[in-house]
Protein backbone atom coordinates (compact mmCIF):
# COMPACT_ATOMS: atom_id res chain seq x y z
CA UNK A 1 0.00 0.00 0.00
CA UNK A 2 1.61 3.47 -0.92
CA UNK A 3 1.71 6.19 0.64
CA UNK A 4 -0.20 8.22 -2.11
CA UNK A 5 -3.19 5.63 -1.60
CA UNK A 6 -3.46 7.22 2.37
CA UNK A 7 -2.97 10.73 0.90
CA UNK A 8 -5.77 10.30 -1.53
CA UNK A 9 -8.01 8.31 0.96
CA UNK A 10 -7.97 11.00 3.94
CA UNK A 11 -7.74 14.05 1.41
CA UNK A 12 -11.47 12.06 -0.09
CA UNK A 13 -12.55 12.50 3.43
CA UNK A 14 -11.37 15.84 3.74
CA UNK A 15 -13.48 16.78 0.41
CA UNK A 16 -16.35 14.98 1.47
CA UNK A 17 -16.43 16.97 4.83
CA UNK A 18 -15.72 20.36 3.03
CA UNK A 19 -18.46 19.49 0.32
CA UNK A 20 -21.16 18.64 2.73
CA UNK A 21 -20.41 21.74 4.25
CA UNK A 22 -20.64 23.99 1.63
CA UNK A 23 -23.96 22.03 0.45
CA UNK A 24 -25.57 22.45 3.58
CA UNK A 25 -24.91 26.13 3.95
CA UNK A 26 -25.42 27.11 0.61
CA UNK A 27 -28.88 25.01 0.49
CA UNK A 28 -30.00 26.32 3.95
CA UNK A 29 -29.62 30.17 2.85
CA UNK A 30 -31.13 29.38 0.10
CA UNK A 31 -34.09 27.45 1.37
CA UNK A 32 -34.59 30.68 4.29
CA UNK A 33 -34.75 32.97 1.66
CA UNK A 34 -37.89 31.42 -0.05
CA UNK A 35 -39.10 31.29 3.65
CA UNK A 36 -39.22 27.64 4.65
CA UNK A 37 -39.15 27.26 8.49
CA UNK A 38 -36.55 26.17 10.51
CA UNK A 39 -37.70 23.23 11.47
CA UNK A 40 -37.94 21.91 7.93
CA UNK A 41 -34.58 22.87 7.12
CA UNK A 42 -33.05 20.97 10.12
CA UNK A 43 -34.99 18.13 9.42
CA UNK A 44 -34.73 18.31 5.94
CA UNK A 45 -31.65 20.20 4.24
CA UNK A 46 -29.72 19.55 6.41
CA UNK A 47 -30.15 16.35 6.75
CA UNK A 48 -30.15 16.08 2.99
CA UNK A 49 -27.04 17.84 3.09
CA UNK A 50 -25.00 15.48 5.90
CA UNK A 51 -26.36 12.47 3.95
CA UNK A 52 -24.73 13.72 0.78
CA UNK A 53 -21.11 12.09 1.60
CA UNK A 54 -23.06 8.08 2.27
CA UNK A 55 -24.99 9.14 -1.38
CA UNK A 56 -22.02 9.98 -3.36
CA UNK A 57 -19.89 6.88 -2.19
CA UNK A 58 -22.81 4.67 -2.35
CA UNK A 59 -23.20 5.33 -5.86
CA UNK A 60 -19.73 5.19 -6.95
CA UNK A 61 -19.74 2.12 -5.14
CA UNK A 62 -22.37 0.47 -6.92
CA UNK A 63 -21.65 2.04 -10.23
CA UNK A 64 -18.03 0.66 -9.61
CA UNK A 65 -19.42 -2.97 -8.88
CA UNK A 66 -18.16 -2.94 -5.27
CA UNK A 67 -21.52 -3.71 -3.28
CA UNK A 68 -20.67 -4.52 -0.13
CA UNK A 69 -19.32 -1.11 0.04
CA UNK A 70 -22.59 0.64 -0.68
CA UNK A 71 -24.36 -1.49 1.73
CA UNK A 72 -21.83 -1.48 4.58
CA UNK A 73 -21.39 2.40 4.24
CA UNK A 74 -25.45 3.07 4.80
CA UNK A 75 -25.53 0.23 7.35
CA UNK A 76 -22.89 1.10 9.18
CA UNK A 77 -23.36 4.76 9.03
CA UNK A 78 -26.42 4.60 10.37
CA UNK A 79 -25.64 2.52 12.85
CA UNK A 80 -22.59 5.41 13.90
CA UNK A 81 -25.15 7.72 13.49
CA UNK A 82 -27.04 6.89 17.04
CA UNK A 83 -24.21 5.17 18.82
CA UNK A 84 -21.21 7.23 17.79
CA UNK A 85 -22.76 11.01 16.93
CA UNK A 86 -25.61 10.58 19.62
CA UNK A 87 -23.57 9.55 22.00
CA UNK A 88 -20.61 11.89 21.45
CA UNK A 89 -22.88 15.21 21.02
CA UNK A 90 -24.89 13.98 24.80
CA UNK A 91 -21.45 13.21 26.59
CA UNK A 92 -20.52 16.76 25.52
CA UNK A 93 -23.69 18.47 26.32
CA UNK A 94 -27.66 16.26 27.46
CA UNK A 95 -29.46 16.88 24.27
CA UNK A 96 -33.25 17.62 24.73
CA UNK A 97 -35.71 16.10 22.12
CA UNK A 98 -38.68 17.47 20.38
CA UNK A 99 -41.96 16.12 21.53
CA UNK A 100 -42.24 16.07 17.33
CA UNK A 101 -39.40 13.81 17.08
CA UNK A 102 -41.01 11.30 19.34
CA UNK A 103 -44.55 11.66 17.58
CA UNK A 104 -43.19 11.34 13.77
CA UNK A 105 -39.96 10.90 13.21
CA UNK A 106 -38.42 8.48 15.53
CA UNK A 107 -41.35 6.19 14.67
CA UNK A 108 -40.46 7.07 11.31
CA UNK A 109 -37.01 5.71 11.64
CA UNK A 110 -38.36 2.82 13.05
CA UNK A 111 -39.99 1.85 10.70
CA UNK A 112 -37.77 2.49 7.49
CA UNK A 113 -35.50 0.57 9.18
CA UNK A 114 -37.63 -2.39 9.37
CA UNK A 115 -38.77 -1.73 5.61
CA UNK A 116 -35.16 -2.51 4.97
CA UNK A 117 -34.72 -5.48 6.40
CA UNK A 118 -37.91 -6.95 5.09
CA UNK A 119 -37.00 -5.58 1.70
CA UNK A 120 -33.25 -7.23 2.11
CA UNK A 121 -34.91 -10.42 3.22
CA UNK A 122 -34.40 -12.22 -0.37
CA UNK A 123 -31.01 -11.70 -0.05
CA UNK A 124 -30.62 -8.51 -2.49
CA UNK A 125 -32.30 -4.73 -3.08
CA UNK A 126 -33.30 -4.31 -6.60
CA UNK A 127 -34.70 -1.63 -8.59
CA UNK A 128 -38.14 -2.12 -7.52
CA UNK A 129 -37.47 -1.55 -4.16
CA UNK A 130 -35.29 1.00 -4.63
CA UNK A 131 -38.24 2.97 -6.29
CA UNK A 132 -40.75 2.17 -2.98
CA UNK A 133 -37.66 3.42 -0.95
CA UNK A 134 -38.24 6.41 -3.05
CA UNK A 135 -41.32 6.98 -3.25
CA UNK A 136 -41.76 6.83 0.61
CA UNK A 137 -38.92 9.44 0.85
CA UNK A 138 -41.27 11.65 -1.38
CA UNK A 139 -44.13 11.15 1.07
CA UNK A 140 -42.06 11.64 3.89
CA UNK A 141 -40.99 14.92 2.75
CA UNK A 142 -44.04 16.00 1.40
CA UNK A 143 -45.90 15.35 4.81
CA UNK A 144 -43.18 16.92 6.69
CA UNK A 145 -43.77 20.31 4.87
CA UNK A 146 -47.83 19.72 4.58
CA UNK A 147 -47.77 19.37 8.60
CA UNK A 148 -45.19 22.08 9.01
CA UNK A 149 -47.17 24.75 7.44
CA UNK A 150 -50.55 23.41 8.96
CA UNK A 151 -48.43 23.92 12.30
CA UNK A 152 -50.09 27.05 14.77
CA UNK A 153 -46.96 27.33 15.98
CA UNK A 154 -44.70 30.48 14.58
CA UNK A 155 -41.29 29.76 12.96
CA UNK A 156 -38.43 29.86 15.75
CA UNK A 157 -37.83 33.05 16.24
CA UNK A 158 -33.94 32.96 16.07
CA UNK A 159 -33.14 30.93 13.57
CA UNK A 160 -35.05 32.14 10.57
CA UNK A 161 -33.82 35.91 11.58
CA UNK A 162 -30.33 35.08 12.12
CA UNK A 163 -30.17 33.07 8.04
CA UNK A 164 -32.25 35.62 6.95
CA UNK A 165 -29.64 38.56 7.60
CA UNK A 166 -26.98 36.32 6.46
CA UNK A 167 -28.93 36.05 3.84
CA UNK A 168 -29.07 39.54 2.86
CA UNK A 169 -25.17 39.59 3.00
CA UNK A 170 -25.06 37.00 0.05
CA UNK A 171 -26.43 37.03 -2.95
CA UNK A 172 -28.24 34.64 -4.73
CA UNK A 173 -25.77 33.18 -7.31
CA UNK A 174 -22.96 32.92 -4.15
CA UNK A 175 -25.11 30.28 -2.70
CA UNK A 176 -25.82 28.41 -5.74
CA UNK A 177 -22.10 28.35 -6.15
CA UNK A 178 -21.86 26.78 -2.61
CA UNK A 179 -24.10 24.08 -3.94
CA UNK A 180 -22.51 23.31 -7.21
CA UNK A 181 -19.15 23.21 -5.32
CA UNK A 182 -19.80 21.21 -2.85
CA UNK A 183 -21.35 18.53 -4.99
CA UNK A 184 -17.95 18.78 -7.29
CA UNK A 185 -16.07 18.03 -3.53
CA UNK A 186 -18.41 15.52 -2.97
CA UNK A 187 -18.13 13.42 -6.35
CA UNK A 188 -14.36 14.00 -6.28
CA UNK A 189 -14.08 13.02 -2.04
CA UNK A 190 -16.27 9.51 -3.02
CA UNK A 191 -14.05 8.55 -5.66
CA UNK A 192 -10.96 9.26 -4.11
CA UNK A 193 -12.38 7.99 -0.54
CA UNK A 194 -13.65 4.53 -2.29
CA UNK A 195 -10.67 3.93 -4.18
CA UNK A 196 -8.62 4.02 -0.98
CA UNK A 197 -11.17 1.93 1.04
CA UNK A 198 -10.98 -0.87 -1.60
CA UNK A 199 -7.39 -0.61 -1.46
CA UNK A 200 -7.25 -1.06 2.16
CA UNK A 201 -9.37 -3.61 1.93
CA UNK A 202 -7.23 -5.62 -0.29
CA UNK A 203 -4.23 -5.07 1.39
CA UNK A 204 -5.28 -5.46 4.80
CA UNK A 205 -7.22 -8.80 3.53
CA UNK A 206 -10.48 -8.33 5.51
CA UNK A 207 -13.74 -7.70 3.12
CA UNK A 208 -14.91 -4.48 1.90
CA UNK A 209 -18.09 -4.85 3.72
CA UNK A 210 -16.03 -3.94 6.77
CA UNK A 211 -14.41 -1.68 5.79
CA UNK A 212 -17.53 -0.03 4.62
CA UNK A 213 -19.11 -0.72 8.36
CA UNK A 214 -16.44 0.63 9.78
CA UNK A 215 -13.64 3.01 7.99
CA UNK A 216 -15.99 4.91 5.28
CA UNK A 217 -18.76 4.62 7.56
CA UNK A 218 -17.15 6.78 10.05
CA UNK A 219 -15.60 9.24 7.46
CA UNK A 220 -19.21 9.31 5.50
CA UNK A 221 -20.28 10.67 8.76
CA UNK A 222 -17.86 13.05 9.98
CA UNK A 223 -20.48 15.84 8.85
CA UNK A 224 -23.22 14.54 10.86
CA UNK A 225 -20.70 14.22 14.15
CA UNK A 226 -19.40 18.24 13.12
CA UNK A 227 -23.24 19.29 13.01
CA UNK A 228 -25.18 17.54 16.03
CA UNK A 229 -22.00 18.27 18.30
CA UNK A 230 -21.31 21.70 17.47
CA UNK A 231 -25.24 22.29 17.32
CA UNK A 232 -25.31 20.85 21.40
CA UNK A 233 -22.19 22.97 21.99
CA UNK A 234 -24.17 25.85 20.59
CA UNK A 235 -27.15 24.94 22.77
CA UNK A 236 -29.33 23.79 20.22
CA UNK A 237 -29.44 20.42 21.33
CA UNK A 238 -32.99 19.26 19.54
CA UNK A 239 -31.35 20.51 16.16
CA UNK A 240 -28.47 17.89 17.30
CA UNK A 241 -31.13 15.08 17.60
CA UNK A 242 -32.96 15.98 14.25
CA UNK A 243 -30.21 16.13 12.44
CA UNK A 244 -29.28 12.34 13.00
CA UNK A 245 -33.01 11.09 12.97
CA UNK A 246 -33.32 12.70 9.77
CA UNK A 247 -30.17 11.57 7.89
CA UNK A 248 -30.68 7.81 9.09
CA UNK A 249 -34.06 8.21 7.36
CA UNK A 250 -33.13 9.96 4.53
CA UNK A 251 -29.51 7.10 4.06
CA UNK A 252 -32.47 4.73 3.79
CA UNK A 253 -35.25 5.83 1.82
CA UNK A 254 -33.21 8.63 -0.38
CA UNK A 255 -29.40 6.99 -0.45
CA UNK A 256 -29.98 3.32 -0.50
CA UNK A 257 -33.32 3.79 -2.98
CA UNK A 258 -31.48 6.00 -5.44
CA UNK A 259 -28.37 3.94 -5.60
CA UNK A 260 -30.50 0.90 -6.00
CA UNK A 261 -32.65 2.48 -8.67
CA UNK A 262 -29.58 3.88 -10.88
CA UNK A 263 -27.16 0.73 -10.14
CA UNK A 264 -26.80 -1.62 -12.73
CA UNK A 265 -27.40 -4.82 -11.00
CA UNK A 266 -29.28 -5.36 -7.27
CA UNK A 267 -27.38 -4.56 -4.94
CA UNK A 268 -26.58 -8.09 -3.21
CA UNK A 269 -26.90 -8.26 0.81
CA UNK A 270 -24.79 -10.89 2.21
CA UNK A 271 -26.42 -13.35 5.36
CA UNK A 272 -23.86 -11.85 7.67
CA UNK A 273 -25.13 -8.18 7.62
CA UNK A 274 -28.97 -9.49 7.26
CA UNK A 275 -28.83 -11.75 10.18
CA UNK A 276 -26.32 -9.58 12.25
CA UNK A 277 -25.36 -5.92 11.19
CA UNK A 278 -28.92 -5.11 10.03
CA UNK A 279 -30.18 -6.52 13.46
CA UNK A 280 -28.42 -3.72 15.23
CA UNK A 281 -28.85 -0.92 13.14
CA UNK A 282 -33.22 -1.94 14.14
CA UNK A 283 -32.08 -3.10 17.04
CA UNK A 284 -30.71 1.18 17.93
CA UNK A 285 -33.16 2.52 16.23
CA UNK A 286 -36.29 0.91 18.38
CA UNK A 287 -33.66 1.43 21.65
CA UNK A 288 -33.69 5.75 20.54
CA UNK A 289 -37.82 5.29 21.61
CA UNK A 290 -37.55 4.38 25.12
CA UNK A 291 -34.09 6.42 25.67
CA UNK A 292 -35.67 9.52 24.41
CA UNK A 293 -38.93 9.24 26.07
CA UNK A 294 -37.26 8.88 29.52
CA UNK A 295 -37.45 12.87 30.49
CA UNK A 296 -37.42 13.67 26.65
CA UNK A 297 -33.74 13.69 26.40
CA UNK A 298 -30.27 11.51 26.26
CA UNK A 299 -28.29 12.52 29.75
CA UNK A 300 -24.84 11.70 29.28
CA UNK A 301 -24.78 8.56 30.88
CA UNK A 302 -27.09 7.36 28.03
CA UNK A 303 -24.47 9.13 25.53
CA UNK A 304 -21.11 7.09 27.19
CA UNK A 305 -23.43 3.97 27.20
CA UNK A 306 -24.20 4.50 23.30
CA UNK A 307 -20.41 4.99 22.95
CA UNK A 308 -19.75 2.29 24.68
CA UNK A 309 -21.96 -0.23 22.67
CA UNK A 310 -20.08 1.39 19.33
CA UNK A 311 -16.68 0.05 20.64
CA UNK A 312 -17.97 -2.92 21.44
CA UNK A 313 -19.75 -3.82 18.04
CA UNK A 314 -16.65 -2.33 15.92
CA UNK A 315 -14.73 -4.73 18.40
CA UNK A 316 -16.84 -7.59 17.49
CA UNK A 317 -16.37 -6.60 13.70
CA UNK A 318 -12.70 -6.62 13.85
CA UNK A 319 -12.53 -10.23 15.61
CA UNK A 320 -15.32 -11.71 13.44
CA UNK A 321 -13.14 -10.51 10.40
CA UNK A 322 -9.70 -11.90 11.86
CA UNK A 323 -11.76 -14.65 13.04
CA UNK A 324 -9.79 -14.73 16.28
CA UNK A 325 -10.17 -17.15 19.13
CA UNK A 326 -11.63 -14.40 21.52
CA UNK A 327 -14.72 -14.54 18.90
CA UNK A 328 -17.16 -16.57 21.07
CA UNK A 329 -16.37 -15.39 24.90
CA UNK A 330 -16.96 -11.32 23.38
CA UNK A 331 -20.48 -12.91 21.90
CA UNK A 332 -21.29 -14.79 24.94
CA UNK A 333 -20.13 -11.58 27.14
CA UNK A 334 -22.74 -9.42 25.05
CA UNK A 335 -25.35 -11.54 24.90
CA UNK A 336 -25.64 -12.73 28.50
CA UNK A 337 -23.98 -9.81 30.93
CA UNK A 338 -23.74 -6.72 29.17
CA UNK A 339 -27.20 -6.56 27.36
CA UNK A 340 -29.57 -7.78 30.25
CA UNK A 341 -27.02 -5.57 32.45
CA UNK A 342 -28.08 -2.49 30.50
CA UNK A 343 -31.54 -3.24 30.10
CA UNK A 344 -32.39 -3.76 34.03
CA UNK A 345 -30.16 -0.63 34.54
CA UNK A 346 -32.29 1.48 32.44
CA UNK A 347 -35.47 0.13 33.37
CA UNK A 348 -34.57 0.71 36.96
CA UNK A 349 -33.35 4.11 36.15
CA UNK A 350 -36.86 4.87 34.66
CA UNK A 351 -38.40 3.83 37.32
CA UNK A 352 -36.76 5.57 40.10
CA UNK A 353 -37.64 9.12 37.28
CA UNK A 354 -41.72 8.11 37.25
CA UNK A 355 -41.54 7.60 40.97
CA UNK A 356 -39.85 10.96 41.51
CA UNK A 357 -41.84 12.89 39.35
CA UNK A 358 -45.45 10.90 40.83
CA UNK A 359 -44.13 11.70 44.48
CA UNK A 360 -43.66 15.65 42.91
CA UNK A 361 -46.78 16.08 41.98
CA UNK A 362 -48.12 14.75 45.24
CA UNK A 363 -46.13 17.06 47.34
CA UNK A 364 -47.12 19.95 45.25
CA UNK A 365 -50.93 18.74 44.77
CA UNK A 366 -50.81 18.85 48.85
CA UNK A 367 -49.47 21.84 49.52
CA UNK A 368 -52.00 24.75 50.59
CA UNK A 369 -53.08 27.15 47.81
CA UNK A 370 -51.98 31.19 48.51
CA UNK A 371 -55.45 32.65 48.85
Amino acid sequence: MSLMTIVLFVAGIVLLVWGADLLVRGAAHLAAAAGVSSLIIALTVVALGTSAPELAVSLRAALAGQADLTLGNIVGSNIANILLILGLAAVVAPLLVSPQLLRREVPMMIGVSLLLWLLAADGSISRFDGSVLLAMLVLFLGVTIWTNRRSTRPPNATAIPRLAAHQSRLSIGRNLALVIGGLILLVAGAQWLVDGAVTFARTLGVSELIIGLTVVAIGTSLPEIATSVLAGLRGERDIAVGNVVGSNILNILGVLGLTALLSPAPIAVPVGVLTFDMTVMVATAVACLPIFINGQMIARWEGGLFLAYYAAYTIYLILAAAQHEALPAFRTALIFFVIPLTIITFLAIVVWNRRRRWQGGKVRSTQPSDQ
